[in-house]
This record gives structure tokens, C-alpha cells and sequence, in this order.
């Protein structure tokens, strides 16, 4: 039964919660001050449905001050930083079809990027801020496409049978790692950003999916079910010391290193409902940070 969950969410790109969004382009938002920059991995951006509806929202990196930044009928998931901390990416379904917008970092200047009847979603922002790799099934099956940060030159990247999805992007710019289930089940591979040298970095029986870059670009952290349920690991960036570093009976998933790479941020529903957590980068002093009947997911530690 996990399984056949997340696989509608990489399949949907949505059910994780996840997202869709279609339509007519926003209008720019009336004057509003301009957003701040996320001061030194300060912040952390989620979602939650607290308020009976899933939105994008922000706290500090201890858990203080949750705000929520978008409000609509519609789902808004999976939030991504800009390299500079101005903005956030993010999927959304409030237009009838999940999309990509973007949004500055207070919320305002909300604007969809992709528009077309597929599924468009994962954001992930390449280091310089000048481009987004994301996944659509716009050709028939999941694969990783990379446009403009304004939404132009959207290119396709991978094409097999399989499903592509979850991009992130190497700190240098050079590389792309993603989800695949091309071999028959879902593992991490990497591959220049031109979409050449594509290679797995796990294999075996089991899941391995949502990777994340540490900010020096040596190792992925992601999650895996191959003991049983989903925890959190991580690995060097080649493949090898593949290490478990959370160890219970509920599902630990998508995990988000702090800027600094002493820290990760991800989702438990150890306490009966899904909320966010933070670790040491070695798995010791795991703390919850949010704490209330709504799910809480989708953390993203701002630069």
C-alpha cells in the first residue's frame, strides 16, 4: 500500500500532496514591498493544510513564526528557494491543472511559468538563478525538462519509457540528480545538465527517490523504503557509503539540508500526522518543529 502511494505521487506529481494548476495568467500583484532576501538559512518554506487547504508556508528555522504566504482554493506544493533567497518556486493546481508558478519570498508577484494540459512540477532552481529543471508528462510519460527562470526555452532532457521525475540540482551547475523507474523501480541517477551520462547511483530492490544535494556537492541525502518503511539517507555523491540515518516504524521522507550542511529538514508522521522535523547531519538530536492536526510537508531550507 506504500508503495502504490508514492507512486501516484511521482506519477501525479501530486499526491504527496502535491499539485496542479492550469489557466489564465496571474495579474501582477498592486505595490508591495519588495521581498527580502532569506537571510543566511533562516528560514524554512513548507506546506500545510492547516487551514483546510494546501499552501505554501514559511517559519524560521526553529519553528517561530509560521506564515503562511499563498491562499487560494487550489493545492500549492513543493516550494523551492531561489539561489538568492528573493523567491520561491512552487506546483500549483489553482488554475485546473498543476503548473509551475513562482512567487517572491513575501508572498507577493505570484505568476505561473508553464501552461499546458500536462502535469508540470518539482521545481528545482539551477545554483546561478538563471534556469528551473522541473518533470512533465507533456510527451506522454514523466521526464526532466529545464526551461528559463522566466518560463521560456522549456526543454526536454531525458526520453525513455520510464518515469523521470524529482530533479535536483549539483551546487557547481553541473549536474542533475533524479528519480527513475526505468529500470523497473525507482532509483537515483545523475546526469550532466545537457541531459547526456545518465547513470544510477542506487540499485537495488527497493525505493530510493526524492535526492537533495548537500550545499558542497559531495553527498545525497534521500529516502528509501529498502528496510522496510521510508527513512532518511544518505550517500556520497558517487553512489558509495549509501548510510541510514533515521531508524523507526512510520515514514521519515524529503529530506532539505540547511546551507550550511550541519542540518536536514524533512517530514515525519511519527507522531501520528505529518509534521516537520530537523536532524544533525548525522542523524542524532531529531526535533519536531511544527506541531498541529494539518499535515506539514514539503520542507525546503531557504540559502
Amino acid at each position: 500500500m506504500k508503495k502504490t502511494v508514492i507512486v501516484c505521487a511521482v506519477a501525479t506529481l501530486a499526491l504527496l500532496p502535491i499539485v496542479s494548476a492550469y489557466a489564465c495568467q496571474l495579474q501582477p500583484a498592486p505595490a508591495s514591498p519588495p521581498a527580502a532576501p532569506s537571510p543566511a538559512g533562516n528560514r524554512i518554506a513548507f506546506v500545510s493544510l492547516r487551514d483546510g487547504n494546501f499552501e505554501i508556508y514559511i517559519m524560521d528555522a526553529d519553528g517561530s513564526n509560521q506564515t503562511r504566504l499563498t491562499n487560494n482554493p487550489g493545492r500549492d506544493t513543493m516550494p523551492a528557494w531561489s539561489p538568492d533567497g528573493s523567491r520561491l518556486a512552487f506546483n500549483s493546481d489553482r488554475d485546473g491543472n498543476i503548473e509551475i508558478y513562482i512567487t517572491d519570498a513575501n508572498g507577493s508577484n505570484q505568476t505561473r511559468l508553464t501552461n499546458n494540459p500536462a502535469e508540470d512540477g518539482m521545481p528545482t532552481w539551477s545554483p546561478d538563478g538563471s534556469r528551473l529543471a522541473f518533470n512533465s508528462d507533456r510527451d506522454g510519460d514523466f521526464e526532466i525538462y529545464v526551461m528559463d527562470a522566466n518560463g521560456s526555452n522549456q526543454t526536454r532532457l531525458t526520453n525513455n519509457p520510464g518515469r523521470d521525475t524529482m530533479p535536483t540540482w549539483s551546487p557547481d551547475g553541473s549536474r542533475l540528480a533524479f528519480n527513475s523507474d526505468r529500470d523497473g523501480d525507482f532509483e537515483i541517477y545523475v546526469m550532466d545538465t545537457d541531459g547526456s551520462n545518465q547513470r544510477n547511483l542506487t540499485n537495488n530492490p527497493d525505493w530510493d527517490t526524492m535526492p537533495t544535494w548537500s550545499p558542497d556537492g559531495s553527498r545525497l541525502a534521500f529516502n528509501s523504503d529498502r528496510d522496510g518503511d521510508f527513512e532518511i539517507y544518505v550517500m556520497d555523491a558517487n553512489g558509495s557509503n549509501q548510510t541510514r540515518l533515521t531508524n523507526n516504524p512510520d515514514w521519515d521522507t524529503m529530506p532539505t539540508w540547511s546551507p550550511d550542511g550541519s542540518h536536514l529538514a524533512f517530514n515525519s508522521d511519527r507522531d501520528e500526522d505529518t509534521e516537520i522535523y530537523v536532524m544533525d547531519a548525522n542523524g542524532s538530536n531529531q526535533t519536531r518543529l511544527t506541531n498541529n492536526p494539518g499535515q506539514d510537508t514539503d520542507p525546503a531550507w531557504s540559502p
